[in-house]
């Protein structure tokens, strides 16, 4: 289920995030947003209506962009706009100016949220890239072992590899550290 967080003194802005599929945690302070962010898990969007009872609220957001995955909505007063957007959106938070409509805050609640899915795809696929280039470097190394001690080729190497992880029912990460671990003690 889709999780999402308000921050406000207002109860108005439940409803949207209800239709459309979010589990809404109210928040009314800065102070009791950090210590759900600390402690609960991550929430898909949180939104902060400035100004909080104990502060601002810009900080939080800050904080709440650094500290989290999910994607934050910030409004604030017309006053203030363009200087709180021109520092928050350096942290990716998208700034609304109040009052917001009801279709305005449907509209960016799902991109934010398509974004965030988006931006979660990415940090999956980036993850799973890096686990591949460390078993990459770790085969290499261990061919480089048995090119330098066992006089291989690289050809020679390789099928060596994958025959010892096929016999041995061991990928050939393992067979690349039990090579490496054997010659390089």
């Amino acid at each position: 289920m889709k999780k999402a967080f308000i921050v406000s003194n207002e109860n108005s802005l439940q409803q949207i995030l209800k239709n459309d599929g979010f589990k809404v945690t109210s928040l009314s302070s800065g102070n009791e947003t950090r210590r759900m962010i600390a402690s609960d898990p991550q929430p898909d969007i949180i939104i902060i209506n400035s100004p909080l009872p104990d502060e601002f609220g810009h900080e939080l957001a800050e904080t709440a962009a650094m500290n989290t995955s999910a994607g934050i909505i910030f409004i604030c007063s017309s006053g203030v706009f363009d200087e709180i957007s021109d520092k928050l959106t350096y942290y990716g938070i998208t700034v609304l100016q109040n009052p917001v409509s009801r279709q305005v805050m449907a509209n960016a609640v799902k991109l934010v949220y398509e974004n965030k899915m988006r931006l979660t795809g990415m940090k999956k696929e980036n993850s799973s890239l890096l686990t591949k280039i460390d078993e990459m470097r770790l085969i290499n190394r261990a061919k480089s072992i048995l090119m330098k001690y066992l006089r291989f080729t690289e050809p020679q190497a390789h099928k060596y590899i994958e025959k010892q992880a096929m016999n041995t029912r061991h990928t050939r990460k393992e067979v690349a550290a039990h090579i490496i671990e054997t010659y390089e003690k």
